[in-house]
């Protein structure tokens, strides 16, 4: 089994697109006008419209109601990335910090209330578990 991608259902896929392109830096590839994608290395982030989960079973999903899943990013400098999103963002929920476990993480909302957290290991430990996990780029 191999996960490759987390969607996000919106009533507005114009406006997250342009916000998830905005903060990743990546651009998105729009397979139709209510689906769109934006690819990193390890997984991709798929956002559709309202309209393409009804084709699933009409309110199999609702947008802007997530209230316990976070994407996760991770970023070569949190405190950077902040700087940049500050422009970005408008609902920081936590400014960067360094967390017990060993990450520097940054968690913010995108405009449908999705919390997302950035975060850069920082202590060995971290590091290592990062670099355990690290697959070989094809």
């Amino acid at each position: 089994m191999d996960f490759v991608s987390a969607r996000i259902i919106t009533d507005d896929i114009k406006r997250l697109v342009r916000f998830y392109e905005a903060v990743t830096g990546l651009t998105a590839t729009w397979y139709t006008e209510e689906f769109a994608e934006i690819a990193t290395p390890s997984c991709t982030l798929a956002i559709g419209s309202k309209r393409t989960m009804d084709l699933f079973g009409a309110g199999a999903a609702r947008p802007a109601d997530n209230h316990t899943a976070i994407l996760e990013f991770r970023v070569d400098d949190v405190d950077k990335e902040y700087e940049k999103l500050a422009k970005v963002v408008s609902d920081f929920v936590q400014r960067p910090t360094t967390q017990p476990w060993g990450n520097r993480s940054l968690l913010f909302r995108d405009p449908d209330g999705n919390l997302i957290n950035f975060f850069t290991p920082v202590s060995a430990e971290a590091i290592r578990r990062r670099d355990a996990n690290a697959s070989p780029l094809p």
